[in-house]
């Protein structure tokens, strides 16, 4: 059987599932960059604090995730993964994998800090 993780190396989204209190799973196209040094697979995506997203990863890690388009078109298997919100240098570590990976981040990032926004990083671990 074919590692499942090797369907993200040509990916640029990968579609992030997490789950509501009642069970309904909740699709949303990110952006993502893979720890190249890590043992077992590290995804990081970045988010706002408030989004639907980290509040459902606060009430429930488990995860599911598969390479997707723009749109959010999942082209892949789904793989059962773990999120956690990143702390400490973990968080500059995620942030420089992103903006190696996209360039066109760092744009995005000027006008957030303009506006004053935070954004917070989260790692996906697959088990």
């Amino acid at each position: 059987m074919p590692d499942p993780i090797v369907q993200f190396a040509a990916a640029k989204y990968l579609s992030l599932e997490t789950f509501r209190k009642t069970g309904a799973g909740v699709r949303t196209p990110v952006w993502f960059a893979q720890d190249p040094a890590a043992r077992e697979p590290v995804f990081y995506v970045y988010t706002l604090p408030d989004s639907g997203k980290v509040k459902r990863i606060r009430n429930n890690p488990k995860i599911r995730i598969a390479p997707c388009t723009m749109r959010g078109d999942v082209r892949g298997a789904w793989v059962d993964a773990q999120a956690r919100i990143c702390s400490g240098d973990e968080v500059a570590k995620g942030q420089s994998l992103l903006t190696q990976k996209y360039p066109m981040k760092r744009i995005g990032d000027f006008f957030s800090r303009m506006r004053g926004r935070v954004q917070i990083v989260l790692a996906i671990e697959v088990r």
